[in-house]
């Protein structure tokens, strides 16, 4: 079977179109992904609360980072102790060092990765883009519990401490745009 040129012009458009859209989706589908499987020690965002507790306990320590931002952030507590199926809170403070509005967003990760699964979040303040002003301080709550099925996980049974690390990054002008906000000097 023979193509015309323009049947093989429009099978490589075709497939180079495919290949860009797969490229844009790549990231969302992988934080998807993650999100859902707790992969990587990504921690999952759950419905409900589990019904139960168990005794034994776990230590959760925060950690705060950011990357390229003139502001200050940090846990109101470096560590809290919880009982498994027990529902924590935690509350972040941020703070817009510079003159100008920062646009920025926190990614997450748990350590160690495999306790990740049954790391979740009830409300969290992560992937959503935040515009703060100059020298406005903002407090973000985070409600969490850890799932009573790690105590019987052979992977993760004995993990008596978690580490749920945050970091704060720059949004991208094109997240902005999309968004429907404007970029300016700081965090563009």
């Amino acid at each position: 079977m023979k193509l015309s040129r323009n049947a093989i012009a429009i099978i490589c458009v075709l497939g180079v179109m495919g290949m860009t859209g797969a490229a844009f989706a790549a990231v969302p589908l992988y934080r998807m992904f993650c999100q859902v499987t707790g992969f990587d020690g990504t921690v999952r965002k759950a419905e409900k609360a589990p019904d139960h507790m168990l005794d034994e306990t776990v230590l959760i320590r925060f950690d705060t980072n950011v990357r390229d931002l003139p502001m200050t952030f940090r846990a109101e507590q470096v560590t809290q102790r919880v009982r498994i199926g027990e529902t924590g809170l935690a509350y972040f403070d941020v703070t817009n060092t510079s003159d100008q509005p920062i646009h920025a967003t926190a990614a997450y990760n748990v350590v160690p990765e495999r306790a990740g699964p049954y790391f979740q979040k009830l409300q969290c303040f992560c992937f959503e883009g935040q515009t703060i002003q100059p020298g406005q301080t903002m407090k973000f709550p985070v409600q969490y519990f850890v799932a009573p099925e790690m105590a019987t996980d052979r992977e993760s049974r004995g993990v008596n401490e978690i580490t749920l690390s945050y970091t704060f990054y720059p949004t991208k002008s094109a997240e902005l745009a999309a968004n429907g906000a404007q970029p300016t000097g700081a965090a563009g």
